[in-house]
């Protein structure tokens, strides 16, 4: 809902309806408190308490500039259009999330703060840690965080309408393992990482791209679990029980722990729990009276171990009774994901590591990120700037560097 290019799509005609959970997120707590995200800055603020004005002072400047920043921030690097709003804007988002949570008093804003910055999938010290939620952040406030009825799936059924009606073809269960498999054409996008990238071009990339792409690092794998539920899931926290999306895990202290465990190897015992109940605004998703949810938690990249019990403990946490209600759970660990999508190496979801270096250079430090050293050869994928998220906008840049370059068209 906040892509610039999704926005310029007709894709309401192709079936896709949005719903809105009455909260977008909550952030709920030991004590049976929870911390809310509304579409109102004022209303969220207030629900922090001492820490309103300091959220105020935080978030009023990026939602008010963010009409003018936001095709900036969704784009490689260049040289912006509202120079001034986006050095306003860098300076918080290029900050560790470590560093930032100390513009917060109270430990409650501090374990929102985290919950959210959990979403960046690198430990919280790591520069440009604070960019990922800052961004959802100013989202919610501008357009929510709605969910697609029927589910994601939803997104891309209008999609592949949407391109159909315009001419396109689609053809699947065609694994392309070389270049040579593809028909003759002036310009191929790759929906791929540079794991695949390597594999599929071979030896006809320049040895300093090959060089380049090698390094590319993944980040934290994911371990999800789907549940099939005979009720809804009983937050202690009324706030809790009302929102779309939860960040389970207490304290900052606690998720960076988490986080930090994962990415440097380590199973956390008490991991960061990132969970959504959707059928509380799209009950069509359960039969009548059952609901649905997932969840998942980081785990070392290539990780096979079994995060059930630490997931459900997690949300048991804050949700006494929440075991009662499974009537059935279906698990993917990094392999399973992996090979549910390729794109997921070793269970990261995100097409690479956010670490500063990849936030702007992925897949390698180019003036042209989306351009292979094979001419006509682009890359479209989360591994190329803005990196992961459901915005289109690595696809959309991709092609107008094609159409430019290629075609010589103005875009």
């Amino acid at each position: 809902m906040a892509s610039p290019y999704f926005q310029s799509l007709p894709l309401g005609e192709h079936g896709l309806k949005f719903l809105y959970p009455e909260i977008a997120l909550a952030h709920p707590f030991d004590d049976g408190s929870a911390i809310q995200l509304l579409p109102s800055l004022q209303d969220t603020a207030t629900g922090l308490g001492a820490d309103a004005r300091a959220y105020r002072k935080i978030m009023q400047p990026l939602v008010a500039s963010w009409p003018g920043i936001r095709e900036d921030v969704l784009a490689p690097l260049h040289f912006p259009g509202r120079p001034l709003d986006m050095v306003h804007f860098g300076m918080k988002a290029l900050s560790s999330a470590t560093q930032f949570s100390k513009r917060f008093r109270t430990e409650k804003a501090r374990g929102f703060w985290g919950g959210l910055a959990v979403h960046s999938q690198v430990p919280f010290t790591h520069l440009a840690s604070s960019a990922i939620g800052l961004v959802l952040l100013t989202a919610g406030h501008m357009r929510g965080w709605p969910v697609a009825a029927g589910g994601s799936q939803s997104i891309a059924n209008a999609l592949a309408s949407f391109f159909k009606s315009i001419g396109g073809k689609i053809e699947v269960n065609q694994p392309v393992k070389t270049l040579d498999q593809l028909p003759s054409s002036d310009a191929v996008l790759l929906d791929i990482t540079p794991v695949q990238l390597l594999e599929i071009t071979g030896n006809r990339l320049s040895p300093l791209y090959r060089w380049q792409l090698s390094r590319y690092r993944y980040g934290m794998g994911t371990f999800k679990i789907d549940w099939a539920l005979a009720g809804r899931i009983p937050f202690k926290s009324e706030t809790a029980n009302n929102a779309g999306t939860l960040h389970l895990g207490g304290t900052f202290n606690e998720l960076a722990a988490a986080e930090w465990d994962a990415w440097s190897g380590k199973h956390p015992a008490k991991p960061a729990v990132i969970l959504a109940q959707q059928s509380i605004a799209d009950p069509g998703r359960a039969p009548n009276g059952r609901h649905t949810g997932w969840a998942y938690c980081h785990v070392p990249a290539g990780s096979t171990m079994d995060m059930t019990e630490a997931i459900e403990s997690q949300v048991e946490r804050f949700a006494p009774g929440f075991r009662d209600l499974i009537l059935a759970r279906h698990t993917m660990n990094t392999e399973a994901l992996e090979t549910y999508n390729a794109n997921y190496v070793g269970g990261d979801i995100s097409g690479g590591a956010n670490n500063l270096f990849q936030l702007f250079a992925r897949p390698a430090l180019r003036w042209a990120p989306y351009r292979s050293s094979i001419r006509g050869i682009y890359l479209c994928s989360a591994s190329t700037p803005p990196g992961g998220g459901v915005h289109g906008m690595c696809g959309y840049h991709a092609a107008k560097r094609a159409l430019r370059e290629v075609f010589k068209m103005k875009v």
